[in-house]
């Protein structure tokens, strides 16, 4: 199918009906209407409520326990879960992935400081060797529960007033976007590590707890690399969600 102008346009199929009754669940719990450990209303009274069937309000429940927003206790119900912020596979700040969420990030600046960048650093950002680079180390909070521990390095040149801000409640990703610089794409490397007795104090998790590891280069809408980051997050608190294709489905959707 094209537009008018000859442009490709995918045809989306109708979203599920089980879809639907998962996304109005959720802004419920988003609203406030339910905090967390409350209890859900049953079945039943979900299925009068919505004006649906037992077994697409199942389906919804099951969906929002994939996204960690709510958890079974077997004949006592559905409760509302801690809430944990993820990523997805839109490339978002910290601070813009859990306001969206409903949550409140602040931060606990660590360091912040101008300094000459290394040689490794000064290859992965285009640098020239020695380039001033500017580091920021943060730890992580969503209303006030440490969550993760962050060193980026960003090169002088692309935001010079990033040195001057206080990083404790303001968005690195605001600051840049301010400068004109839109953070477009990321490459990331993931693993899971343990967590160091520096690390552990600082997120409040025992020596040795699971800690999920990202290392991303980041870059504009020019393509030009801005970013070298390195975040430490605590594994109950965090998920990483993405959506994987088949190489030959994708294939097909490239072609068409």
């Amino acid at each position: 199918m094209t537009s008018p102008s000859g442009a490709l346009l995918l045809e989306v199929p109708a979203q599920p009906r089980y879809l639907s009754v998962a996304r109005a669940l959720e802004e419920e719990l988003q609203n406030g209407a339910l905090g967390v450990g409350d209890r859900l209303p049953a079945e039943r009274e979900l299925c009068r409520r919505l004006g649906v069937s037992r077994v697409t309000v199942r389906r919804a429940l099951a969906e929002l326990r994939s996204r960690g927003l709510i958890e079974s206790a077997g004949s006592r119900g559905w409760f509302v879960a801690a809430r944990s912020v993820g990523e997805t596979n839109m490339l978002v700040g910290f601070s813009d992935m859990a306001r969206a969420r409903g949550l409140r990030p602040s931060s606990r600046v660590l360091e912040s400081a101008t300094r000459p960048s290394a040689l490794q650093e000064a290859e992965q950002l285009s640098l020239a060797p020695g380039a001033p680079i500017f580091q920021l180390r943060r730890l992580r909070f969503l209303d006030d529960v440490a969550v993760g521990l962050e060193v980026t390095r960003i090169p002088v040149v692309v935001a010079p007033a990033l040195a001057g801000t206080d990083f404790s409640q303001t968005s690195l990703y605001d600051e840049l976007r301010a400068a004109g610089v839109i953070p477009s794409r990321a490459d990331y490397d993931i693993q899971a590590v343990a967590a160091d007795s520096d690390q552990a104090t600082l997120l409040g998790v025992g020596l040795g707890a699971p800690l999920l590891c990202t290392q991303a280069v980041t870059f504009d809408q020019r393509a030009r690399p801005i970013e070298l980051s390195r975040s430490l997050f605590r594994g109950d608190r965090y998920r990483f969600r993405t959506t994987l294709f088949n190489s030959q489905d994708a294939g097909r959707i490239n072609s068409s």
